[in-house]
Protein backbone atom coordinates (compact mmCIF):
# COMPACT_ATOMS: atom_id res chain seq x y z
CA UNK A 1 0.00 0.00 0.00
CA UNK A 2 2.78 2.33 0.24
CA UNK A 3 3.39 2.59 -3.17
CA UNK A 4 -0.25 3.07 -4.09
CA UNK A 5 -0.11 6.22 -1.12
CA UNK A 6 3.30 7.43 -2.75
CA UNK A 7 1.86 7.16 -6.10
CA UNK A 8 -1.61 9.38 -4.93
CA UNK A 9 0.80 11.93 -3.30
CA UNK A 10 3.04 12.37 -6.68
CA UNK A 11 -0.38 12.38 -9.22
CA UNK A 12 -2.50 14.58 -6.91
CA UNK A 13 -5.25 14.73 -9.97
CA UNK A 14 -5.51 11.35 -9.95
CA UNK A 15 -5.79 11.60 -5.82
CA UNK A 16 -8.28 14.08 -6.29
CA UNK A 17 -11.06 12.64 -8.16
CA UNK A 18 -10.50 8.71 -7.66
CA UNK A 19 -12.04 11.00 -3.50
CA UNK A 20 -14.78 12.13 -5.96
CA UNK A 21 -15.94 9.19 -7.31
CA UNK A 22 -15.14 6.43 -4.11
CA UNK A 23 -17.56 9.82 -2.63
CA UNK A 24 -19.97 10.42 -4.80
CA UNK A 25 -20.35 5.66 -4.98
CA UNK A 26 -20.48 5.79 -1.49
CA UNK A 27 -23.06 9.02 -1.22
CA UNK A 28 -25.55 7.18 -3.38
CA UNK A 29 -25.40 3.70 -0.95
CA UNK A 30 -28.40 3.76 1.58
CA UNK A 31 -29.30 1.89 4.52
CA UNK A 32 -32.98 1.74 5.51
CA UNK A 33 -33.39 4.41 3.00
CA UNK A 34 -31.08 6.81 4.83
CA UNK A 35 -27.54 7.43 3.17
CA UNK A 36 -24.61 9.83 3.28
CA UNK A 37 -24.70 12.12 0.24
CA UNK A 38 -21.80 12.66 -1.92
CA UNK A 39 -21.05 16.14 0.01
CA UNK A 40 -20.58 14.29 3.97
CA UNK A 41 -18.84 10.96 2.05
CA UNK A 42 -16.16 13.22 0.40
CA UNK A 43 -15.19 14.52 3.79
CA UNK A 44 -15.19 10.85 5.15
CA UNK A 45 -13.24 9.51 2.37
CA UNK A 46 -10.92 12.50 1.82
CA UNK A 47 -9.90 12.20 5.95
CA UNK A 48 -10.00 7.71 5.76
CA UNK A 49 -7.53 8.70 2.84
CA UNK A 50 -5.21 10.79 4.50
CA UNK A 51 -5.00 8.92 7.22
CA UNK A 52 -4.34 5.67 6.13
CA UNK A 53 -1.66 7.25 3.90
CA UNK A 54 -0.04 8.66 6.83
CA UNK A 55 -0.44 5.64 8.68
CA UNK A 56 2.82 4.66 6.30
CA UNK A 57 4.67 7.77 6.43
CA UNK A 58 3.00 9.78 3.16
CA UNK A 59 1.36 13.14 3.21
CA UNK A 60 -1.55 13.68 1.02
CA UNK A 61 -2.49 17.25 0.10
CA UNK A 62 -3.72 19.24 -2.65
CA UNK A 63 -3.33 22.36 -3.85
CA UNK A 64 -5.27 25.17 -1.97
CA UNK A 65 -5.86 27.33 -4.85
CA UNK A 66 -7.82 24.23 -6.75
CA UNK A 67 -10.14 24.25 -3.30
CA UNK A 68 -10.73 27.89 -3.38
CA UNK A 69 -11.69 27.80 -7.01
CA UNK A 70 -14.20 25.31 -6.83
CA UNK A 71 -15.86 26.56 -4.06
CA UNK A 72 -16.58 29.71 -5.37
CA UNK A 73 -17.75 28.62 -8.27
CA UNK A 74 -20.06 26.71 -6.18
CA UNK A 75 -20.84 29.82 -4.30
CA UNK A 76 -21.76 31.69 -7.74
CA UNK A 77 -23.49 28.65 -8.48
CA UNK A 78 -26.02 29.04 -5.94
CA UNK A 79 -26.48 32.64 -6.26
CA UNK A 80 -28.00 32.15 -9.63
CA UNK A 81 -30.12 29.69 -8.25
CA UNK A 82 -32.10 30.90 -5.41
CA UNK A 83 -31.47 34.19 -7.04
CA UNK A 84 -35.13 34.90 -9.09
CA UNK A 85 -36.71 34.12 -6.07
CA UNK A 86 -35.07 35.49 -2.74
CA UNK A 87 -36.19 38.98 -2.68
CA UNK A 88 -39.14 37.71 -3.63
CA UNK A 89 -39.24 34.91 -1.09
CA UNK A 90 -39.28 38.06 1.33
CA UNK A 91 -42.72 39.46 -0.45
CA UNK A 92 -45.68 39.41 1.78
CA UNK A 93 -47.12 36.19 1.00
CA UNK A 94 -44.10 34.47 1.94
CA UNK A 95 -43.48 36.57 5.27
CA UNK A 96 -44.86 34.06 7.75
CA UNK A 97 -42.03 31.52 6.04
CA UNK A 98 -39.43 33.51 5.65
CA UNK A 99 -39.65 34.39 9.70
CA UNK A 100 -39.29 31.07 10.00
CA UNK A 101 -36.24 30.28 8.73
CA UNK A 102 -34.74 33.38 10.20
CA UNK A 103 -35.56 31.94 13.61
CA UNK A 104 -34.21 28.67 12.46
CA UNK A 105 -30.88 29.87 11.21
CA UNK A 106 -30.62 32.37 14.29
CA UNK A 107 -31.39 29.28 16.96
CA UNK A 108 -28.73 27.23 14.99
CA UNK A 109 -26.46 29.55 15.03
CA UNK A 110 -26.98 31.17 18.57
CA UNK A 111 -26.54 27.23 19.84
CA UNK A 112 -23.60 26.57 17.88
CA UNK A 113 -21.60 29.20 19.52
CA UNK A 114 -23.07 28.77 22.52
CA UNK A 115 -21.40 25.69 22.70
CA UNK A 116 -18.17 25.99 21.23
CA UNK A 117 -17.94 28.78 24.33
CA UNK A 118 -19.37 26.24 27.01
CA UNK A 119 -16.78 23.41 26.03
CA UNK A 120 -13.70 25.68 25.10
CA UNK A 121 -13.75 23.92 21.77
CA UNK A 122 -11.03 24.11 19.31
CA UNK A 123 -10.60 27.19 16.80
CA UNK A 124 -12.68 25.76 13.90
CA UNK A 125 -15.06 23.49 15.44
CA UNK A 126 -17.58 26.40 15.66
CA UNK A 127 -17.90 26.43 11.63
CA UNK A 128 -17.97 23.01 11.40
CA UNK A 129 -20.59 22.32 13.63
CA UNK A 130 -22.99 24.89 12.24
CA UNK A 131 -22.35 23.37 8.73
CA UNK A 132 -22.70 19.65 9.86
CA UNK A 133 -25.91 20.15 12.64
CA UNK A 134 -27.75 22.34 9.79
CA UNK A 135 -26.75 19.90 7.26
CA UNK A 136 -25.43 23.36 5.18
CA UNK A 137 -22.25 21.99 3.71
CA UNK A 138 -21.27 25.27 1.82
CA UNK A 139 -21.30 26.96 5.61
CA UNK A 140 -17.75 25.31 5.45
CA UNK A 141 -16.09 27.59 2.87
CA UNK A 142 -17.88 30.90 4.72
CA UNK A 143 -16.38 29.34 8.02
CA UNK A 144 -12.85 28.98 6.22
CA UNK A 145 -13.23 32.52 4.68
CA UNK A 146 -13.18 33.70 8.15
CA UNK A 147 -9.85 32.10 9.17
CA UNK A 148 -8.10 33.19 5.61
CA UNK A 149 -9.72 36.89 6.45
CA UNK A 150 -7.82 37.09 9.67
CA UNK A 151 -10.90 37.68 11.25
CA UNK A 152 -10.39 35.10 13.65
CA UNK A 153 -7.46 35.07 16.53
CA UNK A 154 -5.77 31.69 16.57
CA UNK A 155 -4.42 30.92 20.44
CA UNK A 156 -0.56 30.58 20.58
CA UNK A 157 0.45 27.45 18.75
CA UNK A 158 -2.47 26.51 16.41
CA UNK A 159 -2.50 26.83 12.78
CA UNK A 160 -4.72 27.95 10.50
CA UNK A 161 -4.52 25.18 8.29
CA UNK A 162 -4.89 23.18 11.78
CA UNK A 163 -8.59 25.39 12.57
CA UNK A 164 -9.52 24.55 9.09
CA UNK A 165 -9.15 20.79 9.45
CA UNK A 166 -11.01 20.92 12.70
CA UNK A 167 -14.00 22.68 10.60
CA UNK A 168 -13.87 19.52 8.54
CA UNK A 169 -13.87 16.85 11.53
CA UNK A 170 -17.02 19.25 13.31
CA UNK A 171 -18.89 18.79 10.12
CA UNK A 172 -17.99 15.16 9.47
CA UNK A 173 -19.06 14.20 12.91
CA UNK A 174 -22.64 16.42 13.08
CA UNK A 175 -23.57 15.83 9.67
CA UNK A 176 -24.86 12.46 10.00
CA UNK A 177 -27.25 13.21 13.05
CA UNK A 178 -28.35 16.46 11.22
CA UNK A 179 -29.33 15.04 8.43
CA UNK A 180 -31.42 11.77 9.82
CA UNK A 181 -32.29 13.93 12.79
CA UNK A 182 -34.08 16.64 11.20
CA UNK A 183 -35.58 14.08 9.09
CA UNK A 184 -37.00 12.20 11.88
CA UNK A 185 -38.11 14.91 13.64
CA UNK A 186 -39.62 16.87 11.05
CA UNK A 187 -41.79 13.27 10.31
CA UNK A 188 -42.73 12.78 13.75
CA UNK A 189 -43.50 16.70 14.94
CA UNK A 190 -47.00 16.13 14.61
CA UNK A 191 -47.57 13.07 16.60
CA UNK A 192 -45.63 14.27 19.13
CA UNK A 193 -48.32 16.95 19.35
CA UNK A 194 -51.35 14.72 18.81
CA UNK A 195 -52.00 16.38 15.72
CA UNK A 196 -53.23 13.99 12.28
CA UNK A 197 -51.32 15.57 10.24
CA UNK A 198 -53.05 13.18 7.63
CA UNK A 199 -56.24 14.57 8.31
CA UNK A 200 -54.97 17.76 7.85
CA UNK A 201 -53.54 17.27 4.80
CA UNK A 202 -57.05 15.69 3.72
CA UNK A 203 -58.58 18.67 4.72
CA UNK A 204 -56.26 21.28 2.73
CA UNK A 205 -56.62 19.20 0.25
CA UNK A 206 -60.37 19.26 -0.16
CA UNK A 207 -60.19 22.94 1.06
CA UNK A 208 -57.70 23.92 -2.03
CA UNK A 209 -58.16 22.14 -4.61
CA UNK A 210 -54.55 20.68 -4.15
CA UNK A 211 -53.83 16.64 -5.77
CA UNK A 212 -53.22 14.04 -3.46
CA UNK A 213 -49.71 12.51 -3.34
CA UNK A 214 -51.34 9.05 -4.33
CA UNK A 215 -52.47 11.19 -7.68
CA UNK A 216 -50.88 9.65 -10.73
CA UNK A 217 -48.49 12.11 -12.14
CA UNK A 218 -50.00 11.24 -15.77
CA UNK A 219 -53.37 11.46 -16.46
CA UNK A 220 -55.78 11.49 -19.31
CA UNK A 221 -57.83 14.21 -18.66
CA UNK A 222 -56.67 18.16 -20.02
CA UNK A 223 -58.93 21.42 -19.38
CA UNK A 224 -59.16 21.97 -23.30
CA UNK A 225 -59.89 19.77 -26.13
CA UNK A 226 -59.84 19.85 -30.22
CA UNK A 227 -62.45 17.99 -31.93
CA UNK A 228 -63.05 17.83 -35.95
CA UNK A 229 -66.18 18.12 -37.59
CA UNK A 230 -67.31 18.13 -40.99
CA UNK A 231 -69.45 21.16 -42.29
CA UNK A 232 -72.59 19.63 -43.21
CA UNK A 233 -75.51 22.54 -41.57
CA UNK A 234 -76.53 24.75 -44.58
CA UNK A 235 -76.66 27.77 -42.03
CA UNK A 236 -73.26 28.47 -42.12
CA UNK A 237 -72.38 27.46 -45.92
CA UNK A 238 -70.60 30.82 -47.03
CA UNK A 239 -70.41 32.03 -43.34
CA UNK A 240 -67.37 33.62 -42.04
CA UNK A 241 -65.60 31.96 -39.48
CA UNK A 242 -66.09 35.40 -37.45
CA UNK A 243 -69.34 35.42 -38.24
CA UNK A 244 -69.48 31.45 -36.30
CA UNK A 245 -67.21 32.73 -33.32
CA UNK A 246 -69.13 35.49 -32.72
CA UNK A 247 -72.54 33.62 -31.74
CA UNK A 248 -70.55 30.76 -30.47
CA UNK A 249 -67.86 32.63 -28.59
CA UNK A 250 -67.12 29.92 -26.04
CA UNK A 251 -65.09 27.65 -29.05
CA UNK A 252 -61.84 28.80 -31.41
CA UNK A 253 -61.47 27.54 -35.17
CA UNK A 254 -57.96 26.52 -34.96
CA UNK A 255 -57.72 24.54 -38.17
CA UNK A 256 -59.95 24.70 -41.46
CA UNK A 257 -59.46 21.75 -44.13
CA UNK A 258 -61.31 22.26 -47.48
CA UNK A 259 -60.49 19.48 -50.28
CA UNK A 260 -57.38 17.73 -48.57
CA UNK A 261 -55.38 21.08 -47.99
CA UNK A 262 -55.44 23.39 -44.93
CA UNK A 263 -56.62 26.37 -44.96
CA UNK A 264 -55.00 30.01 -43.61
CA UNK A 265 -57.55 30.54 -40.65
CA UNK A 266 -58.99 34.11 -40.57
CA UNK A 267 -62.46 35.86 -39.48
CA UNK A 268 -62.81 36.52 -43.55
CA UNK A 269 -62.69 32.76 -44.45
CA UNK A 270 -65.91 32.25 -46.16
CA UNK A 271 -67.06 28.44 -44.90
CA UNK A 272 -68.22 25.58 -47.42
CA UNK A 273 -69.94 22.73 -47.31
CA UNK A 274 -68.03 19.48 -46.82
CA UNK A 275 -64.93 21.93 -45.03
CA UNK A 276 -63.62 19.95 -42.00
CA UNK A 277 -63.55 22.17 -38.92
CA UNK A 278 -61.33 22.02 -36.20
CA UNK A 279 -62.63 23.40 -32.82
CA UNK A 280 -60.70 24.35 -29.58
CA UNK A 281 -62.56 25.26 -26.32
CA UNK A 282 -63.00 23.97 -22.68
CA UNK A 283 -63.73 20.17 -22.69
CA UNK A 284 -67.10 20.74 -21.18
CA UNK A 285 -68.56 23.53 -23.35
CA UNK A 286 -67.09 20.84 -26.68
CA UNK A 287 -70.48 18.64 -25.72
CA UNK A 288 -72.71 21.33 -25.02
CA UNK A 289 -73.71 21.97 -28.81
CA UNK A 290 -73.63 18.92 -30.28
CA UNK A 291 -74.86 18.86 -34.24
CA UNK A 292 -73.68 22.88 -34.50
CA UNK A 293 -71.39 22.20 -37.10
CA UNK A 294 -71.96 18.45 -38.40
CA UNK A 295 -70.65 15.13 -37.56
CA UNK A 296 -67.84 14.46 -35.44
CA UNK A 297 -64.74 13.26 -38.11
CA UNK A 298 -61.18 11.42 -37.15
CA UNK A 299 -59.38 13.74 -40.02
CA UNK A 300 -55.36 13.61 -39.05
CA UNK A 301 -54.76 16.78 -41.42
CA UNK A 302 -57.36 18.61 -39.33
CA UNK A 303 -56.45 17.78 -35.78
CA UNK A 304 -52.28 17.95 -36.88
CA UNK A 305 -52.21 21.13 -35.16
CA UNK A 306 -48.92 22.27 -34.20
CA UNK A 307 -48.59 22.04 -30.10
CA UNK A 308 -45.90 23.64 -28.11
CA UNK A 309 -44.57 23.75 -24.31
CA UNK A 310 -42.93 26.14 -22.86
CA UNK A 311 -41.80 27.48 -19.50
CA UNK A 312 -43.16 30.96 -18.08
CA UNK A 313 -41.47 33.75 -16.22
CA UNK A 314 -43.93 35.48 -14.37
CA UNK A 315 -43.87 39.02 -14.09
CA UNK A 316 -47.19 40.66 -14.52
CA UNK A 317 -48.13 41.94 -10.98
CA UNK A 318 -51.52 41.83 -12.29
CA UNK A 319 -51.58 38.32 -12.70
CA UNK A 320 -50.20 37.95 -9.19
CA UNK A 321 -53.86 38.29 -8.06
CA UNK A 322 -55.71 35.82 -9.92
CA UNK A 323 -56.46 32.39 -8.14
CA UNK A 324 -55.96 29.10 -10.46
CA UNK A 325 -59.83 28.77 -10.95
CA UNK A 326 -59.25 32.72 -12.32
CA UNK A 327 -56.79 32.41 -14.15
CA UNK A 328 -58.39 29.11 -16.29
CA UNK A 329 -60.91 31.76 -17.35
CA UNK A 330 -58.58 34.38 -18.70
CA UNK A 331 -58.67 34.25 -22.93
CA UNK A 332 -56.57 31.66 -24.41
CA UNK A 333 -56.11 29.85 -21.17
CA UNK A 334 -58.52 26.70 -22.34
CA UNK A 335 -55.87 25.94 -24.98
CA UNK A 336 -52.69 25.28 -22.65
CA UNK A 337 -52.27 23.42 -20.06
CA UNK A 338 -50.13 24.11 -17.03
CA UNK A 339 -47.66 20.78 -16.43
CA UNK A 340 -45.31 22.38 -13.49
CA UNK A 341 -45.76 25.33 -11.24
CA UNK A 342 -41.79 25.97 -9.68
CA UNK A 343 -41.02 28.47 -6.58
CA UNK A 344 -37.42 28.91 -5.83
CA UNK A 345 -36.52 26.27 -7.86
CA UNK A 346 -39.04 23.67 -5.82
CA UNK A 347 -41.78 22.19 -7.90
CA UNK A 348 -44.84 23.09 -5.96
CA UNK A 349 -48.26 21.09 -5.95
CA UNK A 350 -51.31 23.57 -7.85
CA UNK A 351 -54.65 23.85 -6.13
CA UNK A 352 -57.32 25.95 -6.82
CA UNK A 353 -56.99 28.78 -4.65
CA UNK A 354 -53.07 28.61 -5.73
CA UNK A 355 -51.68 32.63 -6.57
CA UNK A 356 -49.21 32.99 -7.88
CA UNK A 357 -46.06 34.66 -6.96
CA UNK A 358 -43.17 37.43 -9.17
CA UNK A 359 -40.57 34.85 -10.53
CA UNK A 360 -42.50 31.78 -10.57
CA UNK A 361 -41.96 29.23 -13.58
CA UNK A 362 -45.04 27.98 -15.19
CA UNK A 363 -44.57 24.78 -17.44
CA UNK A 364 -47.46 24.99 -19.84
CA UNK A 365 -48.40 22.91 -23.18
CA UNK A 366 -50.69 24.00 -25.61
CA UNK A 367 -51.52 25.08 -29.15
CA UNK A 368 -48.20 27.39 -30.47
CA UNK A 369 -49.97 30.05 -30.86
CA UNK A 370 -51.90 30.31 -27.41
CA UNK A 371 -48.96 29.80 -26.01
CA UNK A 372 -47.25 32.53 -26.81
CA UNK A 373 -50.22 35.18 -26.21
CA UNK A 374 -50.34 33.40 -22.38
CA UNK A 375 -46.71 33.73 -22.00
CA UNK A 376 -47.12 37.48 -23.17
CA UNK A 377 -49.97 37.58 -20.51
CA UNK A 378 -48.31 36.48 -17.20
CA UNK A 379 -45.01 37.68 -18.06
CA UNK A 380 -42.23 36.25 -20.64
CA UNK A 381 -41.68 33.10 -22.23
CA UNK A 382 -38.29 31.45 -21.56
CA UNK A 383 -37.15 28.89 -24.19
CA UNK A 384 -34.46 26.39 -23.54
CA UNK A 385 -30.89 27.23 -24.41
CA UNK A 386 -27.92 24.75 -24.16
CA UNK A 387 -25.57 27.82 -24.48
CA UNK A 388 -23.93 29.30 -21.09
CA UNK A 389 -22.73 32.83 -21.50
CA UNK A 390 -19.71 33.00 -20.10
CA UNK A 391 -19.04 36.51 -20.44
CA UNK A 392 -21.73 37.43 -17.92
CA UNK A 393 -19.97 34.41 -16.08
CA UNK A 394 -16.99 36.58 -16.11
CA UNK A 395 -18.06 39.86 -14.87
CA UNK A 396 -20.25 37.82 -12.25
CA UNK A 397 -17.21 36.24 -10.86
CA UNK A 398 -15.16 39.97 -10.88
CA UNK A 399 -18.20 41.65 -9.30
CA UNK A 400 -18.50 38.80 -6.56
CA UNK A 401 -14.89 39.16 -5.52
CA UNK A 402 -15.27 42.84 -5.32
CA UNK A 403 -17.93 42.93 -3.30
CA UNK A 404 -16.07 40.80 -1.14
CA UNK A 405 -13.47 43.16 -0.53
CA UNK A 406 -15.66 45.71 1.13
CA UNK A 407 -14.85 46.01 4.62
CA UNK A 408 -16.69 47.13 7.36
CA UNK A 409 -15.66 47.16 11.49
CA UNK A 410 -17.28 44.76 13.64
CA UNK A 411 -16.24 42.80 16.66
CA UNK A 412 -13.56 44.92 17.03
CA UNK A 413 -11.89 44.05 13.60
CA UNK A 414 -12.64 44.62 9.80
CA UNK A 415 -15.36 42.08 8.92
CA UNK A 416 -16.47 41.51 5.15
CA UNK A 417 -18.62 39.26 3.27
CA UNK A 418 -15.48 37.58 1.91
CA UNK A 419 -14.90 36.02 -1.50
CA UNK A 420 -17.38 33.46 -0.74
CA UNK A 421 -20.05 35.52 0.63
CA UNK A 422 -19.46 37.99 -2.30
CA UNK A 423 -20.56 35.86 -4.92
CA UNK A 424 -23.37 34.62 -3.63
CA UNK A 425 -24.30 38.08 -3.33
CA UNK A 426 -22.99 38.44 -6.98
CA UNK A 427 -24.77 35.27 -8.50
CA UNK A 428 -28.29 36.42 -6.79
CA UNK A 429 -27.51 40.13 -8.58
CA UNK A 430 -26.67 38.35 -11.94
CA UNK A 431 -29.77 35.85 -12.05
CA UNK A 432 -32.35 38.69 -11.15
CA UNK A 433 -31.41 40.99 -13.43
CA UNK A 434 -30.94 38.30 -15.97
CA UNK A 435 -34.30 36.48 -14.83
CA UNK A 436 -36.03 39.92 -16.34
CA UNK A 437 -34.23 40.84 -19.24
CA UNK A 438 -33.43 37.26 -20.59
CA UNK A 439 -31.20 38.64 -23.15
CA UNK A 440 -27.67 38.18 -21.16
CA UNK A 441 -26.94 35.79 -18.83
CA UNK A 442 -28.12 32.57 -19.86
CA UNK A 443 -26.79 29.57 -17.61
CA UNK A 444 -28.94 26.03 -18.18
CA UNK A 445 -29.73 24.86 -15.19
CA UNK A 446 -27.00 21.71 -16.44
CA UNK A 447 -24.45 23.73 -16.55
CA UNK A 448 -25.74 26.11 -13.40
CA UNK A 449 -26.02 22.24 -11.33
CA UNK A 450 -22.23 21.57 -12.46
CA UNK A 451 -21.01 24.77 -10.80
CA UNK A 452 -22.76 23.81 -7.88
CA UNK A 453 -22.51 19.94 -7.35
CA UNK A 454 -18.91 19.54 -8.94
CA UNK A 455 -17.93 22.99 -7.11
CA UNK A 456 -18.99 21.38 -3.55
CA UNK A 457 -18.24 18.13 -3.87
CA UNK A 458 -14.34 18.80 -4.93
CA UNK A 459 -13.96 21.40 -2.04
CA UNK A 460 -14.96 19.30 0.18
CA UNK A 461 -12.77 16.26 -0.83
CA UNK A 462 -9.65 18.66 -0.88
CA UNK A 463 -10.59 20.10 2.86
CA UNK A 464 -10.56 16.25 3.80
CA UNK A 465 -7.67 15.19 2.39
CA UNK A 466 -5.88 17.87 4.05
CA UNK A 467 -7.68 17.51 7.37
CA UNK A 468 -6.81 14.03 7.56
CA UNK A 469 -3.28 14.83 7.98
CA UNK A 470 -4.02 16.32 11.66
CA UNK A 471 -6.75 14.26 12.49
CA UNK A 472 -5.17 11.84 14.74
CA UNK A 473 -3.24 14.89 16.45
CA UNK A 474 -6.21 16.92 17.13
CA UNK A 475 -9.19 14.66 17.95
CA UNK A 476 -9.77 13.41 20.80
CA UNK A 477 -12.72 11.01 22.49
CA UNK A 478 -13.55 14.00 24.76
CA UNK A 479 -14.00 16.60 21.96
CA UNK A 480 -15.08 14.53 19.15
CA UNK A 481 -18.09 13.87 22.37
CA UNK A 482 -18.36 17.35 22.83
CA UNK A 483 -18.67 18.70 19.21
CA UNK A 484 -21.58 15.59 19.01
CA UNK A 485 -23.47 17.33 21.69
CA UNK A 486 -23.74 20.51 20.55
CA UNK A 487 -24.48 19.45 17.28
CA UNK A 488 -27.27 17.23 18.08
CA UNK A 489 -28.71 20.07 20.24
CA UNK A 490 -28.32 22.98 17.96
CA UNK A 491 -29.90 20.11 15.44
CA UNK A 492 -32.81 19.16 17.53
CA UNK A 493 -33.54 22.15 19.09
CA UNK A 494 -34.57 24.99 15.97
CA UNK A 495 -37.51 22.52 14.38
CA UNK A 496 -39.31 22.10 17.60
CA UNK A 497 -39.75 26.12 18.25
CA UNK A 498 -40.62 26.59 14.22
CA UNK A 499 -42.77 24.45 14.65
CA UNK A 500 -44.22 25.38 18.03
CA UNK A 501 -44.60 29.59 16.15
CA UNK A 502 -46.13 28.04 13.37
CA UNK A 503 -48.66 26.03 14.80
CA UNK A 504 -49.76 28.54 17.80
CA UNK A 505 -48.61 31.88 16.36
CA UNK A 506 -49.20 31.34 12.71
CA UNK A 507 -51.82 29.01 12.97
CA UNK A 508 -51.00 26.96 9.89
CA UNK A 509 -52.50 23.70 8.61
CA UNK A 510 -50.20 21.45 10.46
CA UNK A 511 -49.58 18.97 7.11
CA UNK A 512 -48.08 22.51 5.43
CA UNK A 513 -46.12 23.39 8.50
CA UNK A 514 -44.09 19.95 8.02
CA UNK A 515 -42.86 21.59 4.46
CA UNK A 516 -41.96 24.99 6.18
CA UNK A 517 -39.81 23.37 9.30
CA UNK A 518 -38.00 21.38 6.37
CA UNK A 519 -37.29 24.36 4.56
CA UNK A 520 -35.99 26.36 7.66
CA UNK A 521 -33.50 24.26 7.35
CA UNK A 522 -32.96 23.87 3.91
CA UNK A 523 -33.36 20.30 3.39
CA UNK A 524 -35.45 18.77 0.60
CA UNK A 525 -35.32 15.41 2.50
CA UNK A 526 -37.98 16.32 5.37
CA UNK A 527 -39.87 17.51 3.30
CA UNK A 528 -40.10 14.13 0.83
CA UNK A 529 -40.10 12.28 3.95
CA UNK A 530 -43.38 14.33 5.20
CA UNK A 531 -44.79 13.86 1.94
CA UNK A 532 -44.59 10.14 1.92
CA UNK A 533 -45.37 9.82 5.54
CA UNK A 534 -48.57 11.48 5.11
CA UNK A 535 -48.86 10.38 1.17
CA UNK A 536 -50.04 13.95 0.11
CA UNK A 537 -48.32 16.31 -1.63
CA UNK A 538 -49.24 19.32 0.93
CA UNK A 539 -45.88 19.72 2.54
CA UNK A 540 -44.37 21.28 -0.67
CA UNK A 541 -46.40 24.03 -0.63
CA UNK A 542 -44.77 25.55 2.64
CA UNK A 543 -41.36 24.49 1.85
CA UNK A 544 -40.02 26.85 -0.99
CA UNK A 545 -39.45 30.31 0.48
CA UNK A 546 -38.42 28.77 3.80
CA UNK A 547 -35.87 27.04 1.68
CA UNK A 548 -34.32 29.92 -0.39
CA UNK A 549 -33.85 32.44 2.72
CA UNK A 550 -32.26 29.36 4.89
CA UNK A 551 -30.03 28.70 2.13
CA UNK A 552 -28.38 32.15 2.04
CA UNK A 553 -28.84 32.62 5.73
CA UNK A 554 -27.00 29.23 6.30
CA UNK A 555 -24.13 29.50 3.94
CA UNK A 556 -23.22 33.22 5.43
CA UNK A 557 -23.92 32.56 9.27
CA UNK A 558 -20.32 29.88 8.79
CA UNK A 559 -18.32 32.81 8.65
CA UNK A 560 -20.18 34.38 12.31
CA UNK A 561 -20.20 31.44 13.65
CA UNK A 562 -16.10 31.67 13.74
CA UNK A 563 -16.28 35.72 14.21
CA UNK A 564 -18.89 34.82 17.56
CA UNK A 565 -17.12 31.74 18.84
CA UNK A 566 -13.71 33.09 19.42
Amino acid sequence: MSSFFHFLASNPYILLFLTVGLAVWIGRQSIGGYGLGMVAAAIIVGCGLSVWASSYGVTLALDNFTKSMFYYLFMYGVGLRVGPSFMNSLGRDGLKFTLLAFVSCILGLGLVVAGARLFDLPPGAAGGMLAGSQTMSAAIGSAEEAINAGVVTLPAGTTPEQATSMIALAYGITYIWGTVGIILITKYLPAWWGVDAKAAARQYEVEHGVASGDTPPLTGWTPGAIRAYRLDNKVWDGATVGTLLSQNPEYRVVNVVRDGTPQHVTDALALKLGDVIALGGRREVMTEKMGLIGPEVSDRTALDIPLDTADILVTNAKILKLTHKELRELPDANQVQVTKLERSGVPIPIGKDTKLQRMDVVTVVGLKDAVSRVGAMFGRVVRPSTATDLLTLAIGMILGFLIGAIQFPAFGASVGLGNAGGLLVSGVIVSSIASRLRFFGNTPNAARNILEDLGLVVFVAIVGINAGNSLLTQLTGTIALKIFIVGFVACSIPPVIVWMIGYYIFKMNPAVLMGGVAGARSHSGPCREAAVEIQSNVPWIGFPVAYAVSGVLLTVFGYFAMVLAQ
